[in-house]
């Protein structure tokens, strides 16, 4: 009988080994950045290739939902930029629910130099942007330059290992969640095609029940899932705004309250574990033994209880956006023929203003929004973190990439501006990063400061 105890105690360890690297290599910062660089490089290299038609036909191969006698048609690629990207700004929603109740955003003093650096770093870059394309035909592409990659943008900022303080680090996350509700701002309002009020109406029917769900203590992810996919995404995406903020509206209505409390949850834990010592025994193997069976199922649920569903989902659903949702998009999105005169696309006022709002308008806006916040007052720098490290966060933030493609697929019908758009982006993320490195790199780390 202990044999068999034995042996299952011993299978975790053999798989354990080949698990945890990449257990670690999802979680860790610096993974999202890498998995996109790849696919990204494999969308360039496939768009370059003598199989480059082949990129193209898959990405417009027509795919079909069907139910009953109704059927739902967009090509591959529209169901990665409405469909799965949903699931990107829904972990978005989530993100900045968590900052906005107990994060950074909590407080008013808190959340003001965050979200004034990324009031700073939208507006400069879209009016740089703006002011070279106004009235020209690559105009509806203002809110290209306005985003920042946060998984590229603290890839950089991993490398850079401990020379990187963590309060600047939590400095570019606020900033970054506020550059990403101000983008589904501008995307809500301004990048959206006929509506259909109907549909939107449905959609608020859906809403309210998922809002009512929450009110009633509903905690069951199957429910908000019917609610937000079959109802909430599908309304939004036949009303003509776009499916995305759909994910953001869902994720609003997640609770983020604990049914057990800390106290309640160490007393009945405590309790819990006492009895699975009781009914544990050598003599009955664990598949035959069915207290101690309930006893686990007890605890399982204490654990779910403890722990807010916006919590559980959040860490549920951030690897799978990192490793599946970001380098599917940018292997769809990334590629971009390159064999054509690379000196002609740089002169593109398309390519002119994305990479001026991006390498310029960015630092300039982010770290000139910060001053004046610190000089009035009303926030001051975070303890350890210099001026020039700010600057370099800066130019880092310039790294636009997934928002950026997203919101430039949006605003350019035209495949020409689309592709100019692209090169912008590609060349100035590229640049942005790079500087923002060195310029990190050359700060000493804080430890030796005296």
């Amino acid at each position: 009988m202990e044999q068999v105890e034995a042996t299952g105690s011993q299978q975790n360890p053999l798989i354990q080994p080949v698990v945890e690297p990449f257990q670690r290599f999802v979680h860790a910062e610096s993974s999202g950045g890498v998995l996109l660089l790849a696919a990204t490089l494999a969308a360039l290299v496939w768009a370059n290739s003598p199989w480059a038609d082949s990129y193209h036909e898959l990405w417009q191969l027509p795919v079909s939902l069907v139910v009953g006698s109704h059927a739902l048609t967009e090509t591959l690629l529209e169901w990665i930029n409405d469909g799965l990207m949903a699931m990107f700004f829904f972990v978005i929603g989530l993100e900045i629910k968590r900052e906005v109740l107990v994060g950074e955003l909590s407080s008013p003093r808190q959340a003001l130099l965050p979200l004034a650096a990324a009031l700073g770093g939208t507006i400069v870059p879209a009016s740089l942007y703006a002011a070279v394309n106004s009235g020209g035909p690559g105009a509806p592409g203002w809110g290209v330059p306005m985003a920042t990659d946060i998984a590229f943008a603290l890839g950089v900022l991993a490398l850079l290992g401990k020379r990187i303080p963590l309060a600047l680090k939590v400095f570019l996350t606020a900033l970054a969640i506020g550059d990403d509700l101000m983008a589904v701002i501008v995307i809500a309002l301004f990048y959206t095609s006929t509506i259909s009020w109907m549909n939107v109406g449905i959609g608020l029917v859906f809403l309210l029940l998922l809002i009512g769900a929450n009110v009633a203590g509903v905690r069951h992810p199957l429910v908000y899932s019917i609610l937000g996919i079959g109802g909430l995404w599908l309304a939004f995406l036949l009303s003509g705004i776009h499916a995305t903020i759909a994910g953001v509206l869902a994720a609003m209505t997640i609770p983020a309250r604990t049914r057990l409390s800390g106290r309640e949850f160490l007393a009945k834990g405590k309790a819990l574990l006492e009895r699975f010592a009781e009914v544990t025994s050598p003599d009955t193997p664990p598949l035959a033994n069915r207290e101690r069976q309930q006893v686990t199922q007890h605890l399982e649920v204490a654990l779910k209880h403890v722990e807010t569903p916006l919590q559980r989902l959040e860490r549920v659903l951030h690897p799978w956006v990192t490793v599946v949702v970001m380098p599917v998009f940018a292997l769809a999105n990334a590629g971009v023929a390159l064999d054509r005169d690379l000196t002609a696309a740089l002169g593109n006022p398309v390519v002119i203003g994305i990479m001026l709002g991006l390498l310029i308008g960015k630092p300039v806006g982010i770290v000139g929004a910060t001053w004046l916040a610190v000089r009035s007052g009303a926030a001051q720098v975070p303890e350890g973190v210099s001026w020039r490290q700010l600057l370099g966060v800066g130019c880092v933030a310039g790294i636009g990439f997934t928002m950026s493609l997203f919101i430039a697929g949006l605003a350019f019908e035209q495949a020409e501006l689309l592709r100019s758009a692209k090169m912008g982006i590609l060349f100035a993320s590229t640049m942005a990063g790079t500087l923002g490195w060195s310029i990190l790199r050359g700060v000493r780390p804080v430890a030796t400061r005296e």
